[in-house]
């Protein structure tokens, strides 16, 4: 029996993640009861055992092994240059890395001034990106939030993560190039996953659960009778997973249809639906896919 000490050791990510990804392994069966001042939650599995940190920490902590797995961005498993093993990408907070530059001036204006002070967070990143895009007098200012304030008076061209764009066009910005994309991921340490029969198992179910709960959000339930003149039409209309559980209905003429749908198309097809005879239409949400 494997003891205490055994337990699966899992990061959870504080800041503007955490609700997300606390709110999806709740969903998955895990729930975590959280205090204002520990950094410990206490998980509902008691062969798990969480602590809390920034995103900017799990990587580098997950590839040396002081824990087993936990939840990042893929951008801060690039910049440290952590070997890790992906299990899932969540898909929260898509961003994509960019360098950005004044909106007035020119790539060539600002290169051909002489030297070029580049701000970012991404140490590393940004570094690969000066050389690889030749910026042979490019500078490095370490940027420790709002990266976007720095132009023109403080750097000439930032690299930065933006999602909509919105703040580099408050602040009169305009991309230069995409460097990456990045979103949350569930990581774990590679050594352990490969070593450790009883560790990969459990490690494999969280993240079937987490992925079989993200495939269900974009799904739904649709039940509805068809009589029988009208049933090839309406199976015929429905962009099912499968085929649709088609039953008999007991007692008189007809059908009884269960499908699983995009969300996306319920709202289109519920009326062509009813147009073509289905009655008792019902819609409910599914809480987990496993396919």
């Amino acid at each position: 029996m494997r003891n205490a000490n055994d337990r699966l050791r899992l990061l959870l990510p504080a800041g503007r993640i955490q609700e997300k990804v606390l709110g999806l392994l709740r969903r998955s069966g895990l729930e975590f009861g959280m205090t204002a001042r520990s950094y410990k939650p206490v998980c509902s599995d008691p062969a798990i055992e969480a602590k809390m940190l920034k995103p900017q920490n799990i990587p580098q902590l997950v590839a040396l092994g002081r824990h087993h797995c936990g939840f990042t961005g893929l951008d801060w498993v690039v910049e440290q240059e952590a070997d890790v093993m992906e299990l899932l990408d969540l898909g929260y907070d898509a961003a994509t890395i960019v360098s950005a530059i004044p909106e007035n001036l020119s790539l060539d204006e600002l290169l051909g001034n002489g030297v070029a002070v580049v701000a970012s967070e991404y140490r590393r990143i940004a570094l690969d990106y000066i050389r690889n895009r030749g910026i042979t007098g490019g500078v490095l200012v370490q940027a420790y939030g709002a990266t976007e304030a720095l132009p023109p008076d403080d750097a000439d061209m930032i690299v930065d993560n933006t999602s909509t764009g919105t703040t580099l066009a408050m602040n009169r910005l305009k991309v230069v190039d995409e460097i990456m994309r990045t979103s949350t991921r569930f990581i774990c340490n590679r050594q352990v996953y490969e070593r450790d029969p009883e560790i990969r198992r459990k490690l494999d179910e969280i993240a079937m659960i987490m992925r079989s709960t993200l495939d269900a959000a974009e799904k739904r339930i649709l039940e509805m009778n068809v009589p029988g003149e009208n049933l090839e039409e309406v199976v015929g209309l429905l962009p099912c997973m499968r085929s649709p559980t088609v039953a008999p209905l007991y007692g008189e003429e007809g059908f009884a249809v269960k499908i699983a749908m995009p969300r996306c198309d319920v709202a289109r097809l519920i009326p062509l639906l009813k147009a073509m005879g289905a009655r008792d239409i019902l819609e409910y949400n599914v809480e987990k896919i496993v396919i």
